[in-house]
């Protein structure tokens, strides 16, 4: 079971530090690799690996599409915020305290629209 959880781990890490790294040098290809869903690819790939069934795989992706909705803001009101003159931890924390906010606007609203979370 450790050696498993080590495995996703050090994959999940790898390719975090290697998007950042290629953000580094070319911002826009770093960015287009960022916004890929890999986190939630690899999520599925080991949560089917933990547990194969179907059901279960269905309800989370499709949570996982509501989700992401609500933390597509962030990612317009920080760049905002930078050219502004805030500056990057400030704008970070503020663009984060958003996307608490929708998510929890999320959770409350998508009921109302016979969405199940």
């Amino acid at each position: 079971m450790w050696g498993w959880l080590a495995i996703k781990a050090l994959v999940s890490g790898l390719i975090i530090a290697a998007v950042s790294e290629i953000a580094r040098r070319y911002p826009t290809t770093g960015a287009l690799i960022a916004s890929l869903p890999l986190v939630s690819v690899l999520g599925m790939l080991w949560l089917w690996n933990d547990q194969p069934d179907r059901a279960n795989m269905a309800v989370h992706s499709a949570a996982t599409f509501w989700y992401v909705l609500p933390s597509l803001p962030m990612f317009l009101v920080i760049p905002a915020l930078l050219r502004a003159g805030l500056n990057f931890h400030l704008s970070l924390l503020l663009g984060c305290l958003l996307t608490i906010l929708l998510y929890l606007a999320m959770i409350a609203l998508a009921p109302r629209f016979g969405v199940k979370l």
